[in-house]
């Protein structure tokens, strides 16, 4: 079955070149030139991957439709389009729980190649088997692998697919350190092009909402200078 996605961005030359590079690797490719027709197309249809630009012309911005796709309990794979040094906007994308980020100006061939990339991790995750042993336990808090599911005393916890793979690459490491490389290489498979300084923002997110579940705000434990790891 075809990959379906969203490509949302506002300059038409743009647009029109990432698309067509999309369709020709056989993607079932839809387009929103601003926000107003971002939010109508993704009520429309369902999609694997919504490629949103930050910057958009009218209506809300990509953060804000990032936002409001979230706010639904949406976990469709988000990668944002960023400036090229827009740091405030990676920061602002990844709060709003974007999952992956490219910054432009980007090259065809690396749009395609991170799109694949996407799909790969994507794919890899949705393994058939949901055997109870295999279920990751800390605590009340219990990770699912194959099913993707999180639950906190049995209360189950909506994570993004990134927050997914911080959270499981935590549980595998049985309270040693990973530093902020190490959860950037298990989330996207390699560390080119983003800023380890991101994980920052998925893990503040993961806290928040393991707590909002009645877990124990001590479960992930920053450490200084080498990364984070799961407390008591």
């Amino acid at each position: 079955m075809d990959t379906r996605i969203l490509l949302v961005e506002d300059d038409a030359d743009l647009r029109e070149a990432m698309a067509a590079a999309l369709a020709a690797d056989g993607h079932d490719v839809e387009v929103a030139a601003d926000g107003h027709a971002a939010l109508e197309a993704l009520g429309s249809r369902t999609n694997d991957i919504v490629l949103l630009d930050v910057a958009l012309g009218a209506g809300p911005d990509g953060v804000e439709v990032c936002r409001r796709l979230r706010r639904a309990d949406s976990d469709v794979y988000v990668m944002m389009l960023t400036a090229r040094d827009g740091e405030a906007e990676v920061v602002l994308a990844l709060e709003a729980g974007a999952d992956d980020y490219v910054t432009k100006p980007v090259g065809i061939a690396e749009l395609r190649s991170r799109v694949r990339a996407a799909l790969r991790r994507l794919r890899s995750g949705a393994r058939p088997d949901d055997a109870e042993a295999d279920v990751l336990r800390h605590g009340t808090l219990a990770l699912d692998p194959h099913a993707l599911r999180v639950t906190v005393d049995g209360t189950p916890v909506a994570l993004t697919r990134s927050e997914l793979a911080v959270l499981e690459t935590l549980l595998r490491a049985h309270g040693a350190v990973r530093s902020r490389t190490q959860i950037v290489q298990a989330i996207y498979g390699d560390d080119a092009y983003r800023d380890p300084r991101g994980v920052d923002v998925h893990v503040h997110h993961l806290r928040e909402k393991l707590v909002a579940a009645g877990g124990d705000d001590g479960w992930i434990v920053t450490v200084r200078g080498a990364g984070y790891r799961l407390g008591p």
